[in-house]
């Protein structure tokens, strides 16, 4: 092995103890890396020196970076973008490697039907503002798209109108799809099951499908559109091009219209507290149910999570999913996966895109220490 390989090696191994098990000692990390007390002491000095991690307790005069001193993840200078360009919002936020949010904004947009460069200009805007009012360096940008991505290219959002949009905001920047990006979001800062699907209920509806801990992408990127599993072929048409797609009935579009405001979840969420039964609400969990049926037999899930406007709508929409569901996988399954609500709602891919350039970093601080600013 070449050196400078060796030092990467060696550099995510020591962090990835401390990550695990920190605050830890110059002494610890040694005994548990099974390197010697010289090399971790170069090594840790490398991570401080990044801004990596931090001494967790006082040093005294002279001593700074005695083996005594126990070192820790450090939130102070390093950080990560997350951004989202969704139908009728841009959101961004930071995170610092402790996976702290540090910036949080979310700005309404009408992007239905824009240019890409005209919102990937605003979002560009606005991602430099949170980064520079963060304080942080930013190691990288995570973006997440509501449609598949293929190779960087963002193929199909046919609730936006664009097709085959390469993104640029001006910095690199890795772009995936929403659901995907906010199952990792839920992996990583929510509920953190290991097996579970996704489902992203948006004004498309999408699925990020995560087993043992990993994200499950399918041949060619695309697992997980759930929105356009069929409900009804002969039903209503979809902007996809097929018939009863599960969005006709289920999307943000169904259950409050197409020209509703940006409150219109939250107050439809009022007029269910206030006891207020609605039609609407009861058909769209049938049909998610019919279709989250199909996918528990497909794909077996410990739980199936809902997300995005499905975690406000979920003590009305989660019952007559579950019972449908259960009436669609018959006598298959003696217990049907839990329904549970997302802990991060409509955050969940925002964080999802922060968090996965937070785990490239972590998992190989070299390259991180290369390209680092002083």
């Amino acid at each position: 092995m070449r050196h400078d390989g060796m030092r990467a090696r060696n550099l995510a191994l020591v962090l990835g103890e401390v990550q695990r098990g920190g605050p830890l000692s110059r002494a610890a990390l040694s005994e548990l890396t099974g390197l010697t007390k010289t090399t971790v002491s170069k090594l840790v000095g490398d991570l401080l020196e990044a801004g990596i991690v931090e001494e967790a307790g006082p040093a005294r005069d002279g001593e700074r970076g005695r083996p005594g001193v126990p070192v820790r993840l450090s939130g102070a200078r390093v950080g990560a973008l997350g951004l989202e360009v969704n139908v009728d919002y841009l959101a961004v936020c930071v995170l610092d490697l402790t996976g702290t949010v540090r910036r949080s904004r979310k700005v309404p947009a009408t992007n239905r039907g824009t240019t890409p460069a005209k919102t990937l200009a605003a979002l560009a805007e606005l991602a430099a503002e949170e980064a520079a009012a963060s304080g942080l360096t930013i190691a990288g940008t995570g973006l997440a798209v509501p449609g598949p991505v293929r190779e960087g290219v963002l193929q199909h959002a046919p609730h936006l109108g664009w097709h085959d949009v390469r993104v640029d905001l001006g910095r690199p920047v890795e772009v995936d799809n929403e659901a995907n990006l906010a199952a990792l979001g839920e992996l990583w800062f929510g509920s953190r099951e290991r097996d579970f699907l996704y489902v992203s209920g948006e004004i498309g509806i999408g699925a990020g499908i995560v087993v043992g801990g990993e994200l499950f992408r399918g041949c060619h990127g695309f697992a997980g559109e759930l929105g356009h599993v069929a409900v009804d072929p002969a039903g209503s048409p979809c902007r996809c091009g097929a018939r009863g797609c599960l969005e006709v009935y289920a999307g943000q579009d169904a259950l409050v219209g197409p020209a509703a405001g940006e409150d219109a979840v939250a107050e439809l969420v009022g007029r269910l507290e206030s006891g207020v039964r609605l039609g609407v609400i009861t058909r769209a969990g049938e049909a998610l149910g019919l279709v989250l049926g199909s996918a528990v037999h497909l794909l077996d899930p410990g739980r199936i999570v809902l997300g995005g406007i499905f975690a406000p709508l979920f003590p009305w929409l989660a019952p007559p999913a579950a019972e449908a569901m259960a009436g669609r996988l018959g006598g298959l399954r003696a217990t049907p996966p839990p329904l549970i609500r997302s802990r991060l709602g409509a955050d969940a891919a925002v964080l999802g895109a922060a968090g996965q350039v937070i785990r490239r970093v972590l998992s190989d601080p070299y390259a991180f220490t290369r390209s680092a600013p002083a």
